[in-house]
């Protein structure tokens, strides 16, 4: 299409004169005038001297004529004078320059004067009426006059005459141009050496060309410098004349104009002010500006670059663009602001093999499609562009598109901030993406970018959007404060997400869906509203070596039929569960630190399945684990310690294999099992708890093998309230209280078990209770209970407060005591002798009587403890009220 566009466009207007006839003109111009030199007194006309004559910086054309002085003449010699000699001026000159030695010396006191005595203002004021060339020429006369003409307030009214900058324009190499201010400049004169970089080029000033041409005497020495009234005469100008391609576009608004570029030109705008809202080049019917073959390394900056069709519908022309770059070139478009109207094409389109550009300091915002359009295998370089308000995309990339992308600020967006699709790649790096209507990042269809160090925030939806088989690799950025979720990865993507902080979402940090995948990888992933990271619906991603902490809900909800490789995170600080696994859900959870949360450290419930293994879950408000409803995971190899409630909580009709565990100083029962809960302890560790070790209640099941319980502050093991669990070839020793206890109607199979060395004792059963029994040895125990009350001590003196010894207990109807108050057989003895007592039942209970709660003070007991009633269990631990936060 651009092959035809070129073959079919109209002819240039070339209205310069030809570089050959301006000098003819010039010359002919010259000639009707007469020479320019007789205006001026002979004695001010001298051959250009000194160390910089023959190294002009401009490389100036020199007069040939020898020096020319005029003595003061004699009268008889002024009386000898030809008129043929007067007019023969060169002979004239050479005449005065032999006549003797006392000529020289009268023109010493005038030459001494201008060089030495002027005041520096009036010397100043006269360099003020000299062009570059001429001044050049003065400054080399001597070392006051090269100090004065170099003044920079001369050069800055020079060069904003001719180049209109407010500030000098650096062009030190090609391609690159930058404006300074004079004042942090390192040069003393600044002006001049941007006159000097700037000084050989063409201008596009319209109306000005015609002035320029006809007054040569008025810019005599700016042969160098050619003046055009269209952008297309320049254009063929400098291609014909064999110039460098520099050509300066002056202030004003440009219409379509055919510009079709096809060599190495460098075409930037010259105002004063803010250059690129003065230098405005617009179309209303094809693309603004056309890069084609050939044009590697041209250059086009500090402009406006508009595409404004009359009609902006699709209905009535094809895809036009401001910048149309294709195959097989490079351009640089610098400094220039980008827009367009037009619905159809993009504002910049790169596009073909070959096509790559590099694209800076632009503004492409405001216009009614997509503001960079990369495709079809093209490249380029585009760094520190603003990209705003478009319609589209702020970046599309397509079809294996593979550019480079850094420090740009895309922004507002009324769609998608940057979309990569259809193979599109691409490497962004240090970009600031945000408050775009979609998503910050969307990838597709597999794209597969690199997204290095870039900030994506506050967009209106999501932060990174991966889906239908997306790739990408998110590396080191920041997302954080989108209303949806920072990541989002869904329909077979499989992106990697890796040390980024995903952080104050509106919603989750990171959501997993609709079969997504993943390496979610050494992420900071913290204060969002949501989960840290949601996995749902056959979605298996690998999550390891992140930080979840400190969000507004759970740490990693996993529901919905879930997978996943959850290993080596650290979970922590989170208000609701560090880990939710629910619905059908089955992830490996391994090697991850879990700790510190507000609520519980795993939570399955719902037939949450998985594996959890080789883990540290401690210091949890609630439980480290808690299994319910259906839920029938693996525990394995897990250390639960430190929990403010239980270690592990199973309760409502929760199941699980839980092996091979360590589950120690946790604040109530190491296991809790209730509510017709049936799970398998096997081969754990249980001990040092701050109450039982296995706590069984409520119709709960289980069966419990080869644990090793010991040292806990309870019972070993509590069975109680119509529970009824197997326990087979454990070990339960060194406990503070009771080996076993079985109570309230509880029944219990017992083999093979070894229990020993426990303060109370090792085997205690309520009234009512029977038991299975079968090959247990119980042995070495402390009997604590036993020898108090053959002592006459009252069991208050052992068990204080904390503890339930199991023993017969009393009622006693003299003191008034009530259904929750118990006495000891040592007191019903000694403390309540004669009163009218009542034998309840053998169970668990503390003696009130000792405990100072009765009455009649204890003559048994110490001081009274001022204990509240009796409480025949342990107290239940706390259940996660997470459901209602769903």
């Amino acid at each position: 299409m651009n092959s035809v566009r070129a073959a079919n466009r109209r002819p240039r207007r070339v209205s310069r004169p030809r570089p050959v006839q301006q000098q003819q003109e010039r010359n002919n111009a010259a000639a009707a005038a007469g020479d320019r030199d007789d205006d001026v007194p002979a004695d001010m006309v001298a051959e250009e001297s000194g160390p910089g004559a023959q190294n002009s910086p401009y490389q100036l054309r020199r007069k040939t004529l020898l020096p020319k002085r005029t003595a003061c003449p004699t009268k008889s010699s002024m009386e000898g004078a030809s008129t043929s000699a007067t007019e023969n001026f060169g002979h004239r000159a050479k005449r005065a320059r032999v006549s003797g030695k006392s000529q020289d010396l009268s023109a010493a006191p005038a030459e001494q004067y201008l060089q030495e005595k002027l005041p520096d203002e009036v010397v100043l004021k006269i360099f003020s009426y000299l062009l570059e060339q001429d001044l050049c020429r003065a400054a080399c006369v001597c070392k006051r006059f090269s100090e004065l003409a170099n003044d920079p307030i001369l050069w800055k009214r020079l060069y904003m005459e001719v180049f209109e900058y407010t500030r000098p324009m650096m062009h030190p190499e090609p391609g690159k141009f930058y404006q300074i201010n004079p004042e942090e400049y390192e040069h003393p004169n600044p002006w001049k050496e941007s006159f000097q970089q700037l000084y050989k080029g063409a201008h596009v000033k319209p109306g000005f060309a015609e002035h320029f041409y006809s007054n040569p005497a008025r810019y005599k020495g700016r042969e160098n410098m050619l003046y055009y009234d269209t952008i297309e005469d320049a254009l063929g100008g400098v291609q014909e004349a064999h110039f460098d391609g520099l050509i300066f576009v002056h202030s004003g608004i440009y219409t379509d104009e055919w510009i079709y570029i096809e060599s190495p030109i460098t075409m930037i705008g010259a105002a004063p002010g803010k250059v690129a809202d003065k230098v405005i080049i617009e179309n209303t019917r094809d693309s603004t500006f056309v890069f084609m073959e050939g044009s590697e390394d041209a250059y086009v900056g500090y402009m406006t670059i508009r595409f404004n069709p009359d009609d902006k519908s699709a209905q009535h022309h094809n895809a036009h663009h401001c910048l149309e770059i294709t195959v097989n070139c490079s351009p640089i478009i610098d400094h220039c602001i980008i827009r367009s109207t037009c619905t159809v094409g993009s504002a910049v389109c790169v596009s073909g093999q070959g096509a790559c550009p590099t694209i800076k300091h632009c503004n492409i915002s405001d216009c009614e499609n997509v503001g960079l359009y990369i495709t079809d295998h093209a490249q380029g370089i585009y760094e520190d562009n603003e990209i705003s308000n478009n319609a589209l995309a702020g970046i599309w990339v397509k079809n294996h598109g593979n550019p480079i992308i850094r420090r740009n600020h895309i922004h507002h967006g009324r769609d998608v901030g940057v979309f990569t699709f259809d193979h599109g790649m691409g490497y962004f790096e240090s970009c600031n993406i945000h408050r775009n209507r979609i998503a910050g990042f969307e990838v597709k269809a597999y794209a597969n970018p690199t997204v290095v160090r870039c900030e994506i925030h506050h967009g209106q939806t999501g932060g990174i959007y991966v889906h239908e088989k997306g790739r990408g690799q998110f590396i080191e950025n920041k997302i954080y404060a989108n209303n949806f979720a920072g990541v989002w990865i869904t329909s077979n993507s499989d992106p990697t997400i890796r040390g980024n902080a995903i952080f104050n979402g509106n919603q989750g940090g990171v959501y997993i869906f609709g079969d997504g995948r993943g390496l979610i990888e050494g992420n900071d992933i913290y204060g969002n509203a949501l989960a840290g990271i949601q996995i749902r619906t056959n979605s298996c991603p690998i999550v390891r070596h992140n930080k979840i902490h400190d969000g507004q809900h759970g740490g990693i909800y996993v529901h919905e039929k879930g997978q996943g490789v959850i290993e080596e995170n650290e979970v922590y600080s989170n208000t609701l569960a560090g880990v939710w696994v629910t619905t059908g859900s089955t992830p490996v959870l391994r090697r991850n630190r879990i700790h510190s949360g507000k609520q519980v450290g795993v939570y399955f419930y719902d037939n949450g399945h998985g594996v959890l293994e080789d883990n540290d879950i401690y210091n949890h408000m609630y439980s480290g684990v808690q299994i319910r409803t259906g839920s029938n995971p693996k525990i394995r190899r897990n250390k639960i310690w430190g929990g403010q409630n239980g270690g592990i909580l199973v309760y409502n009709s929760g199941l699980g294999f839980i092996e091979d565990n360590e589950i120690f100083d946790n604040a109530m029962a190491g296991v809790w099992i209730k509510t017709d809960s049936n799970p398998t302890l096997r081969r754990n560790k249980i001990h040092d708890g701050r109450d039982g070790g296995i706590c069984i209640f409520n119709g709960g099941r289980g069966l419990l093998e080869e644990n090793d319980i010991f040292r806990n502050a309870q019972a070993g093991v509590l069975i109680s309230t119509n529970s009824h669990p197997v326990l087979r070839k454990n070990r339960i020793f060194d406990g503070f209280a009771a080996g076993i206890e079985i109570t309230n109607h509880a029944t219990a199979t017992l083999e093979g078990n070894q229990i020993f060395n426990n303060r109370f004792g090792g085997l205690f059963l309520a009234s009512g209770v029977n038991v299975t029994m079968k090959d247990n040895k119980i042995m070495n125990n402390q009997d604590a209970i036993e020898k108090a009350v053959s002592r006459g001590q009252c069991l208050y003196k052992i068990s204080s407060y904390t503890s339930y010894p199991m023993h017969d207990f009393y009622r006693c109807h003299t003191c008034n005591t009530t259904d929750r108050n118990a006495i000891c057989v040592n007191c019903i003895k000694k403390c309540h002798q004669g009163h009218d007592v009542e034998f309840i039942r053998h169970d668990r209970f503390f003696c009130d009587c000792g405990a100072g709660t009765l009455s009649n003070p204890c003559t048994l007991a110490g001081e009274p403890t001022h204990d509240t009633d009796t409480l025949y269990d342990s107290a239940p631990p706390i259940e996660s009220n997470t459901l209602q936060h769903n």
